[in-house]
Parts: structure tokens; sequence; C-alpha cells
């Protein structure tokens, strides 16, 4: 069992590459898919990290998934807001 847990490492570098891609997308769409596979690599980082004792990682990725939930959360669809010229694209919403 231990050595799958090591193995967790190489997946979630893997996501974390592809989020990171999908984040730096212009379209939304993209971009909210790339903040939920972030937090599945912040799921993957910390099963890795609690197996190998990597607290201060472990910590990071806690801090790193709250601000994805609020990149998730930013990059929804919220009813007639999603289509009207996608207002949250706009410098002030990005704050």
């Amino acid at each position: 069992m231990s050595e799958w847990i090591d193995l967790l490492q190489w997946p979630a570098m893997a996501a974390s590459l592809l989020a990171a891609w999908l984040v730096a997308s212009s379209r939304k769409q993209r971009r909210n898919v790339g903040f939920w596979v972030f937090l599945a690599s912040n799921v993957l980082w910390t099963a890795w990290g609690c197996h190998d004792g990597a607290w201060a990682l472990i910590v990071l990725q806690v801090a790193l998934a709250a601000l994805n939930v609020r990149g998730v959360r930013k990059t929804e669809p919220t009813g007639a807001a999603a289509g009207a010229g996608d207002r949250q694209d706009s410098p002030q919403a990005q704050a």
C-alpha cells in the first residue's frame, strides 16, 4: 500500500500542470475546470503529504485549496450574468 501512495506525487504533479494550463486560458469555462483540477491536485498532494509527513506541504495545499474554491466561485456561471458580456472578466471583478 505504501508504494501506491508514493506514486501519488506523479498524478498530483500532472494535475497541477494541467490545472495551471487551464487556468491560464482566456475561456471562462476552461478556467473553471482548471480550478476544479487544482482542487483534485490539492487532495492528491495532501494524501501524499500525510503519508510522507510533509506538514508544510499539507498546510500549503489547504491554503491553495481555499484560493481554488474562490477561483471556482468567481468563474462559475451565475444565471444571467454569465451571458452578459462576461462582466466577471473585467479588471474590477478580478480583484
